[in-house]
């Protein structure tokens, strides 16, 4: 199944990334880092193990904001202490972002995924314990969800990593579609179990499962996947490679419009997609204060799964049929943004409850499209800084998601008015597509002129 390919082959977008590759030692350092490929079994093991634990990150995400009424009913908690606790996690969650993508691409996306999910899965499942410990239980929780934002933190920047390390050009989106796609059925699951569970068993039931499953989930990794005589091997050979490359800061691919356009893009997408998720809830309340809740929390999350898939199939299919990767991440992004924006502008106005069931869900279905897009660009432009860079715009994105949802609050405080935070969400989605389109592109800039990678 192995086969050799010269460096003219190397770039051939019809080459399935989970074929295995062998190459020769005296390939160039440059060409050599982007065929360490998986094989065909190894990447559908893969596949799999990340797609759950996606679900499972965001299953432990949300297991505090499930259980918040009843943490703060037993707790006596009020609304700005369970605030609070809650914004802890993205306050945490910023701050590991580069330092998760940087460690992956120096020591390998699946090392640090496995030391993040067994560490984030002890957090979730100790939570209940902490809980009890004593009188100081506001501030203990609040330290645990800044501990389990930092630790997730570095999630998706491995990925990220990973992918550009692992996979070829022309099927990244449909992985990373994949991958996006736990997410939300993590969220649905959360959902649907914390509801029960909290029924049954209490809230205490919710932290234990889903830090069981988690740590299950990396044990499984560690046992099955994770070989450390290859993963060694590869991380010498990159030693050997980095030393003798010129050490380049952060400003040199700044320099470069289609990375600032790429991060501003995303930034864009991130924020706007942070304050749907915060606000919707609370729209349909007040707007339909009569309609079945389970509709508007579960529709648009099942409406996103196929569609993320549909979206990354797309995309791949696109690149294979010989389209510019450059002009495949603009068509999905216009969806994510565009697409999505017309979805959204409408529930400015006076709309049936059936009506923005069905605008938030096509608008939900568009969004994911941005694996597909911005969020798999990273991986043209820098694929041996992808993780760092990476962390670096999920940073922002969720910086600029924290301001973006604030004002948003401030907006409908004032306003006593949903409209202009649809439209706000619009304009910030519109500005940020135009910037891609015009200065977007997919050729590689983490190279100098004499082809040595440039290393941030």
């Amino acid at each position: 199944m192995a086969e050799n390919h010269t460096a003219g082959q190397i770039r051939n977008l019809k080459a399935s990334p989970l074929d295995l590759n062998i190459y020769r030692p005296e390939e160039p350092a440059g060409e050599l880092e982007n065929q360490n490929l998986w094989s065909r079994p190894l990447a559908r093991k893969w596949t799999v193990m990340l797609f759950l634990g996606t679900c499972l990150l965001y299953c432990a995400r949300m297991t505090t904001s499930v259980c918040a009424v009843s943490m703060a009913a037993t707790f006596h908690w009020s609304k700005i202490d369970s605030g609070l606790v809650l914004g802890g996690f993205f306050w945490g969650y910023c701050f590991t972002q580069i330092l998760g993508g940087h460690a992956s691409d120096k020591v390998g996306g699946e090392r640090v995924l496995f030391f993040s999910a067994a560490s984030w899965a002890l957090i979730t499942a100790g939570t209940p314990v902490l809980a009890h410990l004593g009188p100081h239980t506001l501030a203990l929780m609040t330290g645990a969800r800044i501990l389990m934002g930092l630790l997730q933190g570095v999630f998706f920047p491995s990925l990220a990593s990973l992918c550009s390390r692992r996979v070829v050009e022309a099927e990244r989106g449909f992985l990373m579609s994949t991958l996006h796609s736990g997410s939300h059925l993590g969220t649905l699951l959360a959902g649907g179990m914390g509801s029960v569970m909290l029924d049954w068993y209490g809230w205490e039931s919710m932290f234990y499962c889903t830090g069981f499953l988690a740590g299950l989930w990396a044990v499984t990794v560690k046992c099955f996947l994770l070989r450390g005589d290859v993963t060694v091997k590869q991380m010498e050979k990159k030693s050997e490679i980095r030393s003798s490359l010129s050490r380049k800061r952060w400003l040199h691919l700044f320099k470069k419009p289609p990375v600032w356009a790429m991060v501003f893009a995303h930034m864009c997408t991130c924020s706007t997609s942070y304050t749907l998720l915060s606000w919707l809830p609370m729209f349909f309340t007040e707007s339909f204060p009569h309609a079945t809740p389970w509709v508007y929390n579960v529709v648009p999350w099942l409406i996103a799964i196929p569609s993320g898939l549909g979206g990354g199939f797309v995309s791949d299919f696109l690149i294979a049929k010989g389209y510019r990767v450059a002009s495949v991440r603009k068509i999905m992004q216009f969806g994510a943004m565009g697409l999505s924006s017309m979805f959204i502008l409408p529930l400015s106005g006076s709309v049936s409850f059936t009506s923005a069931v069905a605008f938030i869900s096509a608008a939900v279905g568009f969004t994911t499209f941005t694996a597909g897009g911005v969020s798999v660009n990273v991986q043209d432009l820098t694929p041996s800084c992808a993780g760092a860079l990476y962390g670096f715009m999920n940073m922002m994105g969720a910086l600029m998601g924290l301001v973006l949802v604030s004002f948003s609050g401030y907006l409908i405080e004032v306003t006593l008015s949903w409209s202009i935070v649809f439209s706000l969400v619009t304009l910030v989605n519109v500005t940020g597509l135009g910037v891609f389109l015009i200065f977007g592109d997919a050729q590689r800039v983490d190279l100098q002129d004499n082809g040595q990678l440039i290393v941030v």
